[in-house]
């Protein structure tokens, strides 16, 4: 079908009598539309998505489990028909729409106004088969005047659009069931390859590429602190030498990444330490004049209100949220009626957007900060699409900060806060000042002219920064739109003395790391993937292992290298910024109805002449790509990723294995490796670092023999950290034509070394043989209670030392006392109550994480009696399953303690009441499955008749 068609269908022109079934996308949604429809009405949500690609081979129907597409989920001999299955967890509500669709008259498919809302929308038409008339019902807000505007002006399914979403759902699964098996072969197992996901991997490696090559250049100038004179004001301001008899000083700027000045800066001089203090040995005392001044207007635009991607990257800068939090933060305001649809790349505002702004503006900072004429705002980017309105405050009145103040949580308030404050400032004029350049000469007792220069800027009309200021990237030398720097009235000719001159020595540093902001940024400005999807791209890349953060920074993984550099080599155009960004394009002229999704996706696979030259299809397709790569791929040199040689010319690699990876040189035609730290990022290791990995001998640096068994001592550096451990002798080895399963038994019955770990006070390089025995003595026996008879042990635990008597723990204060502690100091502890809570004895923290944005106290992790909880001192969060204590960063930690505070203090707990005896079953399972299913029908026709009362 062509286009989206708008059809009238306001309730009461069909008779009061018709019922409908509206389904969104959230049961929070579902609740607060309910309300402003009316009791015929039945509001209820699908909770997302309900049907998707098989994940496996369990989820493949029986009907299909022989065909040899199954796996893949697309039949690609059939016109790409996809294989969409219900999911396991989502048959019950499916259940529940069918039996609530045989009560109602007409079915309105309510989900988000976006492709993959479109997308929702076809597969809940598709699974529930409705023999009511249907209709697409699309808001952007979540207010009643647009709910009910909605529900009065429906529209048919967008074909186009769905066939958009679901040519990029089949084309990521083509790329991914494609790709990633090379990835198993010739990396790792369980690596994945994606469509989006590998490129902005790309981009992130490349900077770390960029960061390992660079070389640092240094320069000198002076910095001085000028005196205008006792009538001056202000009567200092700084000043930086920038020319010596008129060559122009190097700045950062003038040098290349390997640390030359650039072809075309033959005539910069780059200035010595020497002689930057001998020039300001020179300069003292002497006088100084104004050569020039240069006053200029300051002017500044307001900012465009939010999209999804500027969201993403000011709360990152600003309240240092993750982009998945911001996305989480938004959709709850969204739903709640706070906020407009969150997923845009629009920046323009309806004209009872721009009203309210105006008025509020008008209202709260006076008519002269109100721009004279409403500002609306373009943008030009790379596939811009799903062009709805900016992201604003939702209603034709905004209801400001401290009227929704009680109704939020913390995190909620400031980034609705954020939005308000930037959609008003939209509207404001436009900020006004004056800038101001001067130079300043003077010369030296060499009799060399030195040129200092000074600049400021004064804003003399705040306009819009009154309401909102963007963050800035202080790494990338940002510098705040309200920032002033006053200078005083100066002419030329001005006598000036100097009252400091400091010789300043720099150094030209590496391109900064990307952080989630930036590099969503970076995505934007190349065109790669969509606003909606940024916040699961970076989740992604780093779930899968190929990106970690050190701070805010992403770094990538060794074995992110290893992959881009196979993706790099073989599979060129699947990872070119160009190839990706004009394929988005090719997927928004399927949207447009410009191009077929068959015909696309065949020539896409199979080959043809689609794109431009050197694209996939030109090349002969996917298939035949991969399939024509595959054999050619040593596994080995993709796996090596050369570093530098060392000083005799032995060339360094990191080798990426099965186990991780690891350094490795040839030596004689000898190999030496040694272990990599798994948190030391890949432009942090120098020559002389990778020296010293290679002192430690892999095997462990031995410590001496065990007097009593014989056995080797050693001292190793582990995945998890330093260790001594035993060399037990090899046993008797096994026959060859041993079986799996004797190997296996053998495996199990052999001795195990004795293993301990270092204490935190203890280094690999000082560990004696006597303090490494003491070690492996732990567990130790401390004696037998004479009342129970039961074994006191005193043990070194994940979380510190403790004794332990059957099932009952005590924590020790000191990691001495597992030594030293006696049968009757222990005794005396276990005659004390078990202390918990805030009476026990302190322990130390597992981890020490950073201040909370919100309560700005220091957070720290603590062994709690549940497991393991983050807390800020007044709010505790138990980490979930998937929090490992090792890789929780700070952002993790705020995120859960921000859904901790949302949830509010837990309730006080009553009495439980007496369960009433079972009734009898007397019905069959099948009735009593119907029964239930209707009461669920009933039920829900009688909330939404209560809620419109």
């Amino acid at each position: 079908m062509a286009g989206a068609r708008t059809k009238k269908s306001d309730p009461g022109a069909d008779g009061a009598g018709r019922r409908r079934l509206v389904i969104v996308e959230s049961p929070t949604k579902a609740r607060k539309i309910a309300p402003y429809l009316g009791s015929n009405y039945v509001v209820e949500s699908s909770v997302g998505h309900i049907r998707d690609l098989p994940r496996g081979a369990a989820d493949v129907p029986a009907a299909f489990k022989g065909e040899s597409w199954a796996r893949l989920g697309v039949d690609v001999d059939n016109d790409f028909k996809a294989l969409y299955i219900v999911t396991p967890d989502k048959k019950s509500k499916v259940s529940e729409l069918k039996s609530l669709l045989k009560d109602v008259d007409e079915l309105y498919l309510a989900t988000d106004p976006d492709r993959e809302g479109e997308a929702i929308a076809w597969h809940l038409l598709e699974t529930l088969k409705p023999k009511v008339p249907v209709r697409r019902m699309v808001f952007h807000e979540v207010t009643e005047a647009a709910i009910l505007a909605a529900a009065a002006n429906t529209r048919e399914l967008d074909a186009d659009l769905v066939d958009a979403q679901e040519t990029r759902r089949i084309l990521d699964r083509l790329y991914g069931y494609e790709v990633s098996p090379v990835l198993w072969k010739k990396v790792m197992p369980k690596l994945s390859a994606g469509r989006v996901q590998s490129v902005a991997t790309r981009i992130v490696v490349q900077r770390e590429r960029e960061r390992m090559r660079f070389t640092s250049a240094s320069y000198w100038d002076i910095s001085a602190t000028m005196d205008a004179g006792a009538e001056a004001a202000p009567r200092n301001f700084p000043a930086r030498m920038i020319a010596v008899d008129g060559a122009r000083l190097a700045t950062g700027r003038d040098f290349t990444s390997e640390g030359t000045l650039k072809a075309s800066n033959n005539e910069v001089r780059v200035l010595a330490e020497a002689d930057a203090r001998r020039l300001a040995e020179g300069l003292k005392g002497r006088d100084f004049k104004v050569s020039s001044v240069e006053e200029k207007p300051y002017t500044r635009k307001p900012y465009a209100p939010f999209m999804t991607s500027t969201l993403q990257q000011e709360a990152g800068r600003k309240m240092r949220f993750t982009s998945e939090r911001t996305m989480r933060i938004a959709q709850k305001l969204y739903e709640n009626g706070y906020i407009t649809y969150m997923r845009t790349d629009s920046t323009t505002l309806s004209e009872s957007a721009i009203s309210a702004a105006r008025s509020q503006a008008t209202q709260l900072y006076g008519k002269e900060y109100v721009s004279p004429s409403p500002r609306q705002y373009t943008r030009k980017v790379k596939n811009a699409q799903e062009a709805h309105e900016a992201i604003r405050p939702s209603g034709e009145v905004f209801r400001t900060p401290g009227q929704v103040a009680g109704e939020l949580d913390a995190d909620e308030f400031r980034l609705y806060e954020m939005i308000w404050q930037r959609t008003i400032a939209s509207q404001m004029n436009d900020a006004k000042g004056t800038t101001m350049s001067v130079r300043i000469v003077g010369t030296a007792t060499s009799g060399e002219e030195c040129t200092f220069s000074s600049s400021g800027r004064t804003i003399t009309f705040a306009g819009f920064l009154k309401a909102y200021v963007e963050a800035v990237d202080t790494e990338a030398g940002g510098e705040a739109d309200d920032k002033q720097s006053r200078l005083p009235v100066l002419v030329k000719d001005q006598d000036l003395t100097a009252d400091e001159l400091t010789p300043d020595g720099h150094t030209t540093s590496p391109p900064a790391r990307y952080s989630e902001p930036s590099l969503i940024s970076k995505m934007e400005e190349l065109g790669i993937g969509r606003p909606s999807t940024y916040a699961s791209i970076i989740k992604t890349i780093q779930d899968r292992g190929y990106v970690w953060k050190k701070g805010s920074a992403l770094v990538p993984s060794w074995v992110a290298f290893a992959v881009i550099g196979l993706m790099e080599q073989h599979f060129e155009r699947l990872v070119d910024y160009d190839f990706t960004a004009g394929m988005e394009d090719e997927l928004d002229r399927i949207a447009n109805g410009d191009e077929q999704r068959t015909q696309w996706l065949s020539k896409f696979y199979f080959g043809g002449d689609m794109g431009v030259n050197g694209s996939i299809g030109r090349l002969g397709g996917l298939k035949k790509l991969v399939e024509g790569s595959v054999e050619d791929i040593d596994a080995r040199l993709i796996n090596s990723i050369g570093l530098f040689n060392d000083s005799d010319g032995h060339k360094v690699v990191v080798r990426v294995g099965r186990y991780g990876p690891y350094l490795e040189r040839e030596v004689d035609g000898v190999s030496q490796r040694a272990n990599l730290p798994e948190e030391l990022p890949p432009d942090e290791l120098t020559l002389e670092l990778a020296e010293k990995l290679f002192a430690t001998p892999q095997e462990g640096r031995e410590l001496g023999a065990d007097p009593v068994s014989g056995h080797m001592i050693v001292a190793k550096e582990g995945r998890f950290g330093p260790y001594v451990t035993e060399l037990l002798p090899e046993g008797e080895p096994l026959p060859e034509d041993a079986t799996p399963a004797q190997k296996k038994a053998a495996k199990a019955k052999a001795p195990k070394p004795r293993t301990g770990s270092l204490f935190k006070s203890m280094a690999i390089e000082s560990m004696t043989l006597e303090d490494a025995l003491k070690l492996l003595s732990l567990p130790r026996v401390v004696g037998k209670d004479p009342e129970s008879g039961d074994e006191i042990t005193a043990q070194n635990g994940r979380y510190g030392p403790y004794l332990k008597k059957g099932t009952d723990s005590r924590s020790l204060t000191t990691e001495d006392q597992l030594f030293e502690i006696t049968l009757d100091e222990s005794l005396k502890i276990y005659s004390e109550p078990k202390q918990r809570g805030r009476s026990a004895t302190a322990k130390p923290p597992l981890k020490e994480l950073g201040e909370d944005p919100v309560s700005k106290k220091p957070m720290v992790v603590k062994d709690g009696r549940f497991g393991a909880y983050v807390t800020d001192g007044e709010y505790n969060a138990t980490l979930r399953k998937d929090d490992s204590i090792e890789e929780l960063t700070t952002e993790r930690a705020s995120e859960l303690l921000a859904e901790k505070r949302a949830k509010g203090p837990a309730p006080k707990r009553k009495a439980p009441a007496r369960k009433p005896a079972a009734a009898k079953k007397t019905t069959a399972t099948k009735t009593t499955a119907a029964k239930t299913t209707a009461a669920k029908a009933a039920a829900a026709k009688k909330t939404a008749t209560a809620k419109a009362k």
